[in-house]
């Protein structure tokens, strides 16, 4: 099946605590991917974080879990069903949501009912689970509202910075490509160097924009020179497409270099063709397009500047044992 979303996966986990045992954090992933059937590949999926996909949501499912008294841990990783988690597993078999989350939350009966019952309508001034805070204001800590995706709060975290950086990498892209030759080569080379090639004894040098010999730029990487990436940075149509005559072009410079690295940036994209001989000369090249440099700028703080950052803590389980 496709992979469960954050409050799919509080059933599953209830039902593997239903015996009475304690089970252990990373127990219960492989658990709950069991019951509910993944691939191999679907248990390797990972956020932008690096983080195991299902990891981040089981450990959503534990911690809403646990808000509203459901599950306990009594040791530090590991976690047990309460009265309360059997209760609602027995009146939910067949999955539990959010909104059931909140009904149980204003029981009178169940454990931590103002905390749940007040975070879980307040929903804003934080996330929290697993111990873990995404902190957007001041206020009493919440749970936020649940996206129609059902992302759990660190997705939404990422997938707003995703939908941010696409936002910049097309305005990045817009103006790469009616800037000047001189400035674009400079910025690839720029780039290059932010990404840690150049090291701090070599050299990033833009040639004569006329008469190149298709070369754009030199990066010595040690301060003898005796390894060098041969750049070219071309600007075309943000919807054009580089063919195989330009990168066959590209390598023949190389190979006048007696060059055995190169790498092709562009502001379009490449065609299957251009690819493909990329892959088959001999002569290492690397072929960059406007998509991946715009990431690149991005990642690298290249042309950008942060305009604001969100931290992310866990609690500090040394400091509470």
């Amino acid at each position: 099946m496709a992979m469960p979303t954050w409050d799919e996966t509080m059933a599953p986990v209830l039902r593997e605590l239903v015996g009475g045992e304690t089970v252990r954090a990373r127990d219960m992933y492989v658990r709950v991917a069991d019951a509910v059937g993944l691939t191999d590949e679907e248990r390797m999926e990972a956020l932008a974080s690096g983080q195991l996909r299902l990891h981040n949501r089981v450990g959503w499912a534990t911690s809403y879990l646990a808000r509203v008294g459901a599950v306990e841990r009594p040791v530090r990783g590991a976690y047990a069903i309460t009265d309360v988690g059997r209760k609602l597993l027995a009146d939910h078999p067949d999955g539990i949501t959010e909104k059931d989350l909140r009904v149980l939350a204003g029981d009178a009966n169940a454990p931590h009912t103002y905390y749940a019952l007040k975070a879980m309508e307040q929903g804003g001034s934080s996330a929290e689970a697993n111990g873990a805070s995404v902190s957007t204001g001041g206020g009493e800590a919440a749970v936020p509202p649940v996206a129609p995706a059902q992302l759990d709060p660190v997705e939404q975290v990422e997938d707003g910075v995703a939908r941010l950086h696409a936002d910049v990498a097309a305005d990045l892209l817009t103006r790469l490509h009616a800037s000047d030759p001189a400035f674009f080569e400079q910025a690839v080379l720029d780039l290059i160097v932010a990404m840690g090639y150049g090291g701090a004894e070599g050299t990033a040098t833009r040639t004569q924009l006329s008469n190149d010999g298709g070369i754009d730029g030199i990066v010595d990487q040690d301060a003898l020179g005796l390894s060098r990436i041969y750049v070219q940075a071309k600007r075309y149509a943000l919807d054009g497409t580089v063919g195989r005559p330009e990168i066959q072009a590209f390598v023949g410079a190389l190979h006048g270099n007696q060059a055995n690295q190169g790498v092709f940036i562009t502001t379009a994209s490449y065609s299957k063709g251009a690819r493909e001989y990329a892959g088959s000369v001999p002569t290492r090249v690397v072929l960059i397009d406007g998509r991946r440099m715009a990431a690149l700028m991005i990642r690298y703080g290249v042309g950008v500047q942060a305009k604001r950052t969100v931290q992310i803590v866990e609690v500090d389980e040394d400091f509470f044992e």
